[in-house]
């Protein structure tokens, strides 16, 4: 039953009780004392490697050994509750409650039912949690360890392994359409199939149960993750309770018409973002930002004396144009599992192509630049965009509507070329330190040779996870998604979640592309840049007060050899 439902039923008698403070220290440490019992026996009865026993209690009436114990919160009596010993003692003794100690429920003699009461539902909570853990935590093994031998199958472990079929992934369950939101499914499918956003909400960095936040898009999404990964994931999941938050959140994306996925994809973020641990105005390192944030950088070059200016400004996504391709199949090929670098071809639909449009320069109007060397307006100015802080998750969206008007409502048309896209990805022709690096050497040789990459090609290259589609027309169309676990891939239509394969992916009508980095580079914690800063002017401020010091003291010494 939800809790927001029985916050109107709590106990009269146990906040009565909970008035005193002594009487409320009493009864929660014998309910945490109850819970960690249960714990232990959970713990040694499941784990086979333990052989010390846990004395299971008695009741006290019948003196039956008890795995189930109803606990006395008033006094030490344990009881059983089939035979209703356990209310009898409470009758008998004028207690007022008890509580299970495997499920926490609670049971007051007073109301003759069970009882809710959020304090007793977050002490359970913690004292499962804390307990866990301190069973969870790594002890070193009396014993040596054996070496480490590498396995080398034999020919008869690679035939087994070359017959046995192909495991399903845990993350294959589709989500219910609940009512012309397949915008927000797949959006929600691009965030489980990312491998940075499942590492975090599965390796419970947010807990929804502990966090008390209100309208809470972690918590969300800490579920959603939780449904998804679950044992019990044969039937599609309905994320009702994450599309009210998203209703709260967003004014704009309420209600049940058709939505734009690239506007919940950048709502969502942001709603996750504010919610979500290490968020930060100055310095963020949630987890929003440790994933898709990234920056571009803006150079705008006065034409007359060359002098540039330049800009950093964060990006969490890049949205590609689409103009100047041609509409219709035509007769491109479709896209094939190869690299993207700077031997691709020049044809105009493909993602190369859209990137080198997107970091090619391009002329500014006489009124749209004023150089700050000149002192006047230039009337000749090119501003060129590049990539210069690569994110661990690169998402690109291909702006397939076309708005003629300066509202939504006006004239609109989709563009339906077919865009070529791989996958794998290497994005150094597109960053600023190659920009640079190759403008420099061209400028040198003037041949236009191929400048060779900063750095290894590592730290560049990118894999496919996710792709977004969009079929059909505007107001009327349905979105569908691609998604990989592991080396599978599948489709996912709302609920329906087929196998498919990758190039039945890369010959999709893509709207969204995701790619995450091949080699993550994990550094350790960093001070924040405003607190290095402090820390800066601080030490500024001590060799000031040093050099002061010294010029004093000197002034001294000189007085004192004058009087000399």
């Amino acid at each position: 039953m939800p809790a927001e439902i029985l916050v109107d039923n709590i106990c009269s008698h146990l906040v009565e009780t909970f008035a005193d403070e002594s009487s409320k220290e009493s009864i929660l440490d014998k309910f945490k004392t109850a819970i960690r019992w249960y714990v232990n026996r959970y713990q040694v009865v499941t784990n086979s490697n333990k052989r010390r026993k846990v004395a299971s209690p008695t009741c006290g009436t019948c003196h039956i050994s008890l795995f189930r114990p109803f606990v006395c919160l008033h006094c030490d009596y344990a009881g059983c509750w089939t035979d209703q010993h356990i209310a009898g003692h409470l009758r008998d003794e004028c207690h007022q409650f008890c509580a299970d100690a495997k499920t926490g429920a609670t049971y007051c003699s007073e109301c003759e039912d069970f009882i809710y009461d959020p304090i007793l539902r977050d002490v359970y909570s913690s004292t499962i949690l804390s307990m866990e853990e301190k069973h969870t935590r790594f002890q070193v093994l009396s014993k040596r360890r054996e070496p480490f031998q590498s396995w080398v199958p034999s020919e008869k472990d690679n035939a087994a392994l070359e017959q046995a079929p192909p495991v399903p992934c845990q993350g294959r369950r589709g989500l219910l359409n609940l009512g012309q939101t397949c915008f927000f499914n797949v959006i929600l499918q691009s965030f489980v199939h990312n491998p940075l956003l499942r590492n975090y909400f599965l390796g419970d960095k947010h807990n929804w149960r502990q966090c008390k936040t209100e309208n809470c898009t972690c918590c969300e999404m800490d579920k959603l993750f939780a449904e998804i990964y679950s044992d019990d994931n044969s039937t599609p999941y309905g994320p009702h309770t994450f599309l009210a938050t998203t209703w709260r959140a967003s004014a704009e994306l309420a209600g049940y018409a058709q939505q734009d996925a690239h506007e919940f994809f950048i709502s969502a973020l942001n709603q996750i973002h504010a919610t979500s641990r290490g968020s930060t105005e100055v310095s963020c390192n949630c987890i929003i930002h440790s994933t898709f944030a990234g920056q571009l950088q803006s150079d705008v070059k006065c034409e007359r004396c060359g002098n540039v200016t330049s800009t950093v400004d964060p990006m969490l996504d890049i949205s590609l144009e689409l103009k100047g391709i041609k509409n219709g199949s035509g007769s491109s090929t479709r896209g094939s599992p190869t690299t993207l670098g700077t031997g691709d071809n020049n044809s105009n639909n493909n993602l190369a192509a859209c990137l080198r449009r997107f970091t090619q320069p391009e002329k500014l109007g006489p009124k749209e630049y004023s150089c700050s060397k000149c002192a006047k307006s230039s009337h000749e100015a090119s501003k060129r965009l590049s990539i210069r802080k690569l994110p661990p998750v690169l998402s690109f969206q291909f702006k397939r509507f076309e708005h003629k008007g300066l509202d939504k409502s006006s004239s609109t048309r989709k563009i339906e070329s077919q865009i070529r896209f791989p996958a794998t990805l290497n994005m150094a022709p597109y960053t600023t330190l190659y920009m640079r690096k190759s403008e420099k050497e061209n400028n040198n040789t003037n041949n236009g040779s191929f400048t060779s990459y900063p750095g290894p090609d590592s730290i560049y290259e990118y894999d496919l996870f996710a792709v977004i589609n969009h079929e059909g027309q505007m107001n009327n169309g349905h979105y569908t998604n691609f998604a990989r676990f592991g080396d599978e891939w599948y489709r996912f239509d709302d609920d329906k979640v087929t196998h498919t394969t990758l190039g039945a992916c890369l010959k999709s009508a893509a709207y969204m592309c995701f790619y995450v980095k091949r080699h993550l580079d994990y550094k350790p914690h960093m001070t924040p840049s405003y607190v290095r800063a402090r820390e800066a002017e601080a030490a500024k401020e001590r060799e000031l007060e040093k050099e002061k010091e010294a010029a004093r003291i000197k002034e001294l010494e000189d007085a004192l050899l004058a009087t000399v």
